[in-house]
C-alpha cells in the first residue's frame, strides 16, 4: 500500500531502515496524477512513500526538489538514486533493483 507522508511524519524516521522509494509530487501535476496508480502498484513490492510538495515544501526545498514528480530511492536513509518524470512499472523496477 502507498503510503502518504502526514504533516506530523519525520521522513527519516521511516526511511532509515531497509530501501524506500520516495515520491515527491503535487496534487495539480499531471505526470504525478498519472504515477500514482503505477506506484500504487510498485508498493506491492517495494517500500513506497509519497510526498506532497505543497504540503511538505521545506522537506522539498531541502532534497532540491525542482521538478515533479521526482523520485528518490533511499537505502537505510542514505539517497543513492534520483529520477525526475514520469516512470512505468518496469522503469521503477529497475529503478529499484540496487
Amino acid at each position: 500500500m502507498l503510503k502518504k507522508l502526514e504533516k506530523n511524519e519525520n521522513l527519516m524516521e521511516i526511511i532509515k531502515k531497509g530501501v524506500w522509494l520516495v515520491d515527491f509530487s503535487a496534487t495539480w501535476c499531471g505526470p504525478c496524477r498519472m504515477l500514482e496508480p503505477v506506484l500504487e502498484s510498485a508498493s506491492e513490492t517495494y517500500n513506497v512513500l509519497a510526498i506532497d510538495v505543497d504540503t511538505h515544501s521545506e522537506l522539498a526545498s531541502s532534497y532540491g526538489i525542482m521538478s515533479v514528480p521526482s523520485l528518490l530511492v533511499f537505502k537505510n536513509g542514505e539517497l543513492i538514486s534520483r529520477q525526475v518524470g514520469y516512470k512505468n512499472l518496469e522503469e521503477i523496477n529497475e529503478l529499484m533493483n540496487i
